[in-house]
């Protein structure tokens, strides 16, 4: 996935809020939980060098994130209840961020456990630049499907709010 994780957060964050109306955190917790795993490009860039895939790195394990919602998850039901729903949701965001990733790129679901990666399609390098084999190839259709999908649901809650603001006026 190159450009589709925070609209996949923006499309989660409005599904939340039609679910659970009225929880303005929702929306901050879905678009931060869909780059969360990608924050290790930081340590990337900046510290490795580009030397290991960053799908290997403890933020795209999927059982990290697992382990870390079944800690913090509780104790912010505990601790502040209020912001039970987008703790959840933010989370969930990780969640989707890793079956994204899965769909073109080698995840390791199991790991610390096994290093035995998964995805559902391997991408030829049939390009000079790796962005061309993954823009060119047919799962970006998907990216640009849900690119689409956030962009939709974005303009339709422009929409409503304009004209419950020209109701109120």
């Amino acid at each position: 996935m190159l450009i589709a994780h925070l609209p996949a957060g923006f499309v989660l964050g409005m599904l939340a809020r039609y679910v659970r109306p009225g929880t303005r955190a929702v929306m901050p917790a879905a678009l931060l939980g869909s780059i969360a795993p990608d924050l290790d490009m930081f340590y990337f860039y900046m510290v490795d060098g580009q030397q290991t895939h960053h799908h290997s790195f403890i933020t795209h394990w999927p059982l990290f994130w697992v382990a870390l919602g079944c800690v913090v998850l509780p104790l912010v039901k505990w601790l502040r209840p209020r912001f039970a729903s987008a703790a959840a949701v933010f989370f969930f965001a990780a969640m989707i961020h890793m079956v994204l990733d899965s769909i073109a790129a080698p995840m390791l679901w199991l790991m610390p456990f096994s290093d035995v990666s998964v995805e559902l399609v391997t991408i030829p390098a049939r390009y000079s630049h790796w962005v061309l084999s993954f823009v060119l190839h047919w799962t970006f259709a998907l990216e640009i499907t849900i690119c689409a999908w956030a962009a939709f649901l974005a303009v339709k809650q422009i929409r409503q709010r304009k004209l419950a603001k020209a109701a109120c006026s």
